[in-house]
């Protein structure tokens, strides 16, 4: 398992927690931005700095991210391409985003951005505080979980052959 992280809007507290999260786990983590990020050096963690180009983070991410990675992004277009590869991915703010719940995110992010390009303002994202990091460490611990339970059970599934 990799914790892949869209890092180039990810708050800082994010950022640390999963750094936290992957040296007590022993979880690699991937850091992928389209400029470098700042991250504390420890084995097992990288920063990937993709192209300049529109969208070369998130290429990085589909193209890199296996069936039991996690992916950690805000980017909701994003999120779709990785539910739709059967990925877990979930938000800075410990929502998990899956194929009950990706399309219609994704439609209400469209609606926003069109109200904004039309020159209607639509309300923004509240702050990032204590509560939004406690959700996003309860989904991150949550998702990891099931990831860690349902590798070990293929493991002894395996054994068995």
């Amino acid at each position: 398992m990799i914790i892949w992280v869209d890092a180039d809007s990810c708050p800082k507290q994010v950022r640390d927690l999963i750094c936290k999260t992957g040296l007590r786990l022993h979880i690699p983590v991937s850091f992928v931005a389209n400029r470098p990020i700042p991250m504390p050096a420890a084995p097992g963690f990288s920063m990937i700095q993709a192209g300049s180009e529109p969208d070369a983070a998130d290429d990085y991410i589909v193209s890199h991210a296996g069936d039991n990675d996690l992916v950690i992004t805000r980017d909701i277009p994003l999120a779709k391409r990785l539910v739709d590869k059967k990925l877990v991915v979930l938000n800075d703010r410990g929502i998990v985003y899956t194929e009950n719940n990706i399309n219609e995110r994704l439609s209400i992010r469209n609606l926003m951005l069109d109200l904004y390009n039309n020159g209607i303002a639509p309300e923004k994202t509240g702050q990032f505080g204590k509560k939004e990091l406690q959700n996003f460490a309860n989904a991150l611990d949550r998702e990891i979980t099931k990831k860690e339970n349902s590798l070990n059970l293929q493991c002894r599934e395996t054994a068995r052959v």
